[in-house]
């Protein structure tokens, strides 16, 4: 009788351990009151200065810094999960910020991320030999210097 209580107490250990909750922050982590602080943020040096860098630059259309952050929640075997998700686009002129936006969880859409990759017009595939004899004379011998 003692080895069933004992077994069934490591398999509710187990189940216990499987089930733990973790909360990962990713990207920035914005103060509560971002609207009001970057409403009054006129030029990039003061942005950086109140935020930090921005993730990432649009590189067409209008200069717009963006700045990203979510949290990463971890609840045992399920999938993970995001929220608090927010996004600060900055639209940026010379060294003049000339308008704030900030996005939250409502205001960003759910992109469902196909499965499969994305097919590039054109491309040649080839197998692993033909990739091996492609290769051959492209590259110098080592301490040549070419």
């Amino acid at each position: 009788m003692k080895l069933n209580i004992c077994a069934v107490c490591w398999v509710m250990c187990a189940m216990c351990m499987g089930c733990t909750f973790q909360t990962k922050h990713r990207g920035y982590v914005f103060p509560d009151d971002l609207e009001s602080r970057v409403a009054s943020i006129k030029t990039t040096t003061a942005l950086e200065s109140e935020i930090g860098a921005p993730q990432t630059k649009t590189i067409y259309g209008d200069e717009i810094w963006i700045y990203y952050g979510a949290d990463e929640n971890y609840r045992g075997p399920l999938p993970k999960t995001y929220d608090n998700k927010t996004v600060l686009l900055a639209w940026v002129n010379g060294g003049a910020v000339t308008k704030t936006q900030v996005l939250r969880d409502g205001d960003l859409q759910n992109i469902k991320i196909a499965s499969g990759e994305t097919e590039i017009p054109a491309a040649i595939e080839l197998n692993a030999l033909q990739e091996l004899f492609n290769n051959i004379g492209r590259f110098s011998p080592a301490g040549l210097g070419q």
